[in-house]
């Protein structure tokens, strides 16, 4: 006869049975992106997004296999929130402040200028308002990061979360090369220049690429000017889960404040505090970007492209103004106010 005690844990060691094989095979594909991305050419690409555009191939080249669908529902909830949490390991207090005052003005007014504009224009191009808000999301914040973060209260099917992922990694692929062509033109300073990558650019991975191009000085300010940039994301989400709860009527009464945003700006405040090794933090920075590929990779087992294609044009229209818009917002506020 079996013990209590083996009878209560039996749940659980069934529960990890049937997520497992669908985490491992989600971490195979990320580490395959992860081994792509290093290869030259695509490296333009981020892990996360080749691990979306692998979990796609295989979802709708040979479909999601059976056992693997409860390990990827788990890696799209719980691991993809783990991973936001870990990201605030790479902001701190001090970051924000080395960005000065009127540089983060101009990233908040930015950030709330862009996400509100592509809101509105989503609704006057008939796109569905869960698309279009996370389009506004990766746009305005930091692309597939904010995305995924936001549809933790937005709620999208997958197919949205995929097709705004693609809009954001287009647009922010385009300007990674646009805005370098440009600054010869436009007489900025390096300091300007940079602030106007960090502030706009959609992937951190594409504003380096493009600040670092017009020297040092552009790419560190580029870097702080995005690093705050994120640190914006968690205030945009508690926004937007209380705008969600005073639609939903007087039966929603709990706080709408998801647990990861709590534990976002906890990793921030303990990164502030400098009490973690320099040394672990980048093993954990590693580590993040590898969770939020493992994340992407399951989202793509989930989606379907022909739902993407129903969706059509609209969205990508969207996703181009969204992106002119936010870098001719950030780039008047920067001439004006600097």
């Amino acid at each position: 006869m079996s013990s209590p005690a083996l009878s209560a844990s039996h749940p659980v060691h069934s529960q990890r049975r049937r997520i497992l094989p669908g985490v491992g095979l989600c971490a195979g594909l990320a580490a395959a992106a992860t081994a792509l991305h290093a290869i030259p050419g695509l490296s333009l690409l981020s892990a996360m997004i080749l691990s979306i555009i692998l979990g796609m191939a295989l979802h709708n080249l040979f479909g999601t296999p059976d056992w693997a669908r409860p390990g990827a529902a788990f890696s799209v909830r719980w691991i993809l929130r783990g991973a936001i949490v870990l990201l605030g390991l790479q902001l701190t207090v001090q970051q924000l402040g080395q960005a000065g005052l009127s540089s983060l003005v101009i990233i908040a007014a930015t950030l709330a200028g862009s996400f509100v504009f592509t809101k509105w224009l989503g609704r006057v191009l008939g796109v569905e308002h869960k698309l279009a808000e996370l389009i506004a999301a990766g746009t305005a914040v930091c692309g597939a990061s904010a995305v995924i973060a936001v549809d933790s209260v937005t709620r999208a099917p997958d197919e949205d979360v995929a097709y705004a992922v693609a809009c954001v990694t287009v647009f922010g692929g385009i300007a990674m090369f646009v805005y370098p062509a440009l600054y010869p033109f436009l007489h900025l300073t390096h300091r300007a220049y940079g602030l106007w990558a960090g502030a706009s650019i959609h992937e951190i991975a594409q504003v380096i690429a493009a600040a670092f191009q017009h020297g040092a000085d552009s790419g560190h300010i580029a870097t702080i000017a995005k690093l705050a940039r994120i640190s914006m994301l968690a205030p945009l989400v508690l926004i937007l889960g209380l705008l969600r709860a005073r639609n939903s009527g007087p039966r929603q009464s709990a706080l709408p404040l998801p647990g990861f945003v709590l534990g976002f700006v906890g990793m921030v405040a303990l990164n502030s505090a400098a009490v973690i090794p320099a040394r672990l933090n980048a093993d954990i920075a590693q580590l993040t970007a590898f969770l939020l590929a493992l994340s992407l990779a399951a989202m793509g087992l989930h989606t379907d492209i022909r739902k993407l294609k129903a969706k059509g044009l609209r969205p990508l229209l969207l996703g181009a103004a969204a992106w002119i818009f936010i870098a001719g917002f950030s780039l008047t506020l920067i001439v004006t106010l600097t």
